[in-house]
């Protein structure tokens, strides 16, 4: 019992992965969504990935090395400072010149002259980086203009006094007011960056000498407008406090802003480096804030990019594929189309002449199977011919009957009609009715002649829309319009006056006001068609849904009467070439189109 559940398990395995059963054209369509769409989108999605990935991270190491960049410059420019302020520091003729005590005025300015102002003015033009260079000291005997300074009350409460006097080492970089006209002023504006220490390098002085050497302003600007840095810069120092920056929101010159205040939007970008090795830079540190945008405006271009190759790929691929599969696809649905005629027997070959590849062949040797059962059946059952002939007098006998059927069920209408029009008005044009009503019988009567032009038909229709307008009056109004084309063409007798019945009774009669009929016949090619319109009570969908079954039911006549008679007449005699198209709905009218082929 165990192997027969086993067996049968595998079986229902082989039979899932079985795709004998699935059609070609699906076929087609996993192959090229299993191999072709699914990994060039997979191949895609990781290529973009990965490419995104090392760009982003490649530009995050750009606008790192920048941000690096920007410090060591920066730090370059404050050290030519420092190394003007070491030389002045060890230069001993200057400091003996400053300690001197000066009994006249001239003696210092002799002094001055000769060493000082050549000295103090000789290194604004070498270094770039230096715009200003005085020393502040208290040496009452020396006369403090240009670029000696006094050590006054206002100096010493200055904010750069009072950050070198609590440096131990003596020298800090911090931010001040420009000296203007070799005046100092503590302005509220403190928009220049000055190395400030103390000359305390020859200590047998008993006078305090400050040196204080101003930054050149443009040269930082230029230093922190870095072009790889696409966002803001700050410069902060140990005490997290913003002592440049390139945002001009932020009012740096003026007021200390600390950086942690500060407001960025969470998705942008922080970048950071601190100044370790610098003994006067100890504690600060460069942020740079960048915009996501122009982090990843690279890897912007490279999905733009990968994105268009994966579309011309998968574009390409496309066209080639559709084009081969619809090649195969097409020729070997034709073949199974035209197997198919060959099992209701109709043997017809495909047209478009033999190729080389396998569907060619296999169309060479259905063409050359079907022609030489076409043969066979010519040739060997010639004797079935009369028993053909036999089977098609019976159908005959069978439309005779139908017509027989239909007959008796429009006189039995159109009598009561008249019937009761003369019991209501007794009126005397009756006689014309029942003139018309005579020739229909007679008409009906006639058994041989199961075939007749359209223009008799037309000719039964008016007089079948005589009778019913007698009955209607006013209410029923018709118009009929036949292509002179159309006339001559042979059809069967009495097929399509059901449905000028069935417009009549089943679609004027129940309006109030009556209605309109349309009745029109027209030739298209070896084809007629016949259209009835009528704008009465419609009909839902079940009750078209109920006639386009008749053309699905092949039991026997019983007692098919009016349409369902008409239909199923037309599909004996034309099968398939026969065509039915109703289009109706409540309150909207009924629109049926019929179209036979034209036989001769």
């Amino acid at each position: 019992m165990v192997e027969a559940v086993v067996v049968t398990g595998r079986d229902q395995m082989k039979r899932s992965l079985n795709l004998d059963h699935i059609r070609l054209r699906n076929k087609f369509l996993m192959l090229y969504m299993f191999c072709v769409l699914i990994p060039i989108v997979i191949t895609n999605i990781v290529f973009y990935t990965v490419t995104t990935e090392n760009v982003r991270k490649q530009r995050m190491r750009d606008i790192s090395r920048a941000l690096e960049q920007i410090k060591n410059e920066f730090r370059m420019e404050t050290e030519d400072a420092v190394s003007v302020s070491y030389v002045l520091l060890q230069d001993y003729n200057l400091n003996n010149l400053l300690v001197s005590e000066y009994e006249q005025p001239a003696e210092y300015v002799a002094a001055y002259d000769s060493y000082t102002r050549r000295m103090l003015n000789s290194y604004t033009p070498v270094y770039t980086s230096v715009q200003n260079i005085r020393i502040y000291l208290n040496n009452p005997t020396m006369l403090h203009s240009g670029a000696i300074g006094y050590l006054s009350d206002e100096v010493l409460r200055s904010r750069w006094y009072e950050a070198v006097m609590a440096e131990p080492a003596n020298i800090v970089l911090i931010r001040t007011a420009r000296e203007n006209d070799y005046v100092y002023r503590d302005r509220e504006t403190r928009d220049t960056f000055s190395i400030v220490r103390r000359m305390n390098y020859y200590p047998d002085s008993k006078w305090e000498k400050i040196l204080k050497i101003e930054l050149r302003m443009p040269v930082v600007h230029q230093v922190f407008r870095n072009l790889n840095v696409n966002g803001q810069v700050y410069l902060l120092n140990e005490q997290g406090i913003v002592e440049y920056t390139t945002d001009p929101n932020i009012p740096w010159e003026t007021s200390q802003v600390p950086y942690r205040n500060l407001i960025h939007p969470d998705d942008w970008v922080e970048f950071e480096t601190a100044y370790e090795d610098v003994q006067y830079l100890r504690g600060w540190k460069l942020v740079g804030i960048v915009s996501p945008d122009n982090v990843f405006q690279e890897v912007y271009k490279s999905r733009a990019f990968v994105f268009w190759m994966a579309s011309l790929n998968l574009l390409f691929s496309t066209v080639i594929i559709f084009w081969i599969t619809r090649s195969l696809n097409i020729r070997l649905v034709n073949i199974l189309r035209h197997m198919k005629k060959v099992k209701h027997q109709q043997f017809v070959t495909i047209k478009g002449g033999e190729t080389r590849d396998e569907i060619g062949q296999l169309t060479g040797e259905f063409n050359r199977m079907t022609m030489q059962i076409k043969s066979l059946i010519d040739d060997v059952y010639i004797a079935e011919i009369q028993t053909k002939s036999l089977e098609i007098e019976r159908r005959k006998a069978q439309l005779n009957a139908l017509q027989s059927q239909i007959n008796p069920h429009f006189l039995f209408n159109a009598l009561e009609t008249i019937r009761m029009r003369s019991l209501i008005k007794k009126e005397s044009e009756t006689a014309h009715i029942i003139h018309n009503m005579a020739r229909l019988f007679r008409s009906s009567l006639t058994w041989k002649k199961d075939r007749i032009t359209v223009a008799e038909e037309v000719e039964f229709m008016t007089w079948f829309l005589q009778i019913q307008q007698y009955r209607f009056g006013k209410r029923l109004t018709y118009h009929l319009n036949i292509d002179p084309d159309a006339r001559d063409v042979i059809m069967p007798k009495m097929v399509f006056l059901p449905f000028v019945e069935n417009a009549s009774i089943h679609g004027i009669e129940p309006l109030k006001q009556g209605g309109n009929i349309d009745i029109q016949f027209c030739r298209t090619g070896d084809a007629l068609v016949f259209m009835i319109r009528d704008d009465g009570v419609g009909m839902d969908e079940e009750q078209v849904r109920k006639i386009v079954h008749y053309l699905k039911v092949e039991d026997e006549l019983g007692e098919r009467i009016g349409i369902q008679n008409s239909i199923y007449r037309l599909q004996m005699l034309y099968g398939e070439d026969f065509r039915l198209h109703i289009d109706s709905a409540p309150g909207a009218g009924t629109m049926i189109e019929i179209t036979i082929p034209i036989i001769s």
